[in-house]
This record gives structure tokens, sequence and C-alpha cells, in this order.
């Protein structure tokens, strides 16, 4: 069965959009990864702060090769780019490392993160 990565990100109110413009900029970049099966980037109701980033895999070994892919490489670097502080604008920390924790731009979007990895024992879909 189907394994689930689910990357949390405890992020703070007014860092919400900025977190979810880096993933909307990277649409397309996982979608063609083989074994993968799904993708969901999940904002959180009233009262919590943190977003979960879902990621269905055929099995453990296709997400691990997805993340030592030069897609993966790429969309964490174009991420990082796009939130590196301007010169002079520096926080004193190292420069971004993905969508979720890029400087730049006020500084990271998530204040946090922890992977969470599932294995499916279980699933149904709507009847036809």
């Amino acid at each position: 069965m189907s394994v689930i990565k689910m990357n949390v990100l405890t992020v703070p109110a007014e860092r919400r959009e900025e977190l979810e413009r880096r993933f909307a900029g990277r649409a397309g970049l996982v979608e063609s990864a083989e074994g993968f099966e799904g993708f969901q980037l999940l904002r959180p109701d009233e009262g919590f702060d943190r977003y979960l980033v879902v990621t269905q895999w055929r099995s453990e070994e296709d997400f691990q090769r997805w993340t030592e892919s030069q897609a993966f490489k790429h969309g964490h670097a174009q991420a990082a780019a796009e939130a590196k502080p301007q010169e002079g604008q520096g926080d004193g920390q190292a420069p971004g490392q993905g969508h979720g924790h890029g400087h730049g731009h006020g500084g990271p979007a998530a204040a946090g993160a922890e992977l969470w990895s599932f294995e499916v024992i279980q699933s149904a879909e709507p009847k036809a």
C-alpha cells in the first residue's frame, strides 16, 4: 500500500499568504515523479497555526528517490532563491531552505517544521 508524508509547518497568521505563494510557485514539479500519487496543501481552520503538506507515494523508495531528484532540488532551490534576502537585508540566518523555510520577505514563512510518515493500511473511495 501507499505511504503518506506530511510536512507539518507551523506558520504565523501574518506569513500564511507568503507560504501559499511559495507553494503555488512549485506547482507541477512533483506530479511527474515516479510513484507519486497525490499532493495537498492544507490550510488550518480557525484556532490552528499548522499547515499540512501531504504527499502520497507508491512506496517509501519512491519518496526517497524524489527527495534525491534534480526536480526536488530545483524546486527547493527556486523557493530559497525567491525568499533570499536582498543585500543589506540579511537576518543573520542561513539562506532559505524551501517553500516554508525561505528567508527574506520578512523571514521564513514557517516558524517550525516536522515530517510525519504513515503507511496506508486502509482506504475507501466513493462508490460510482
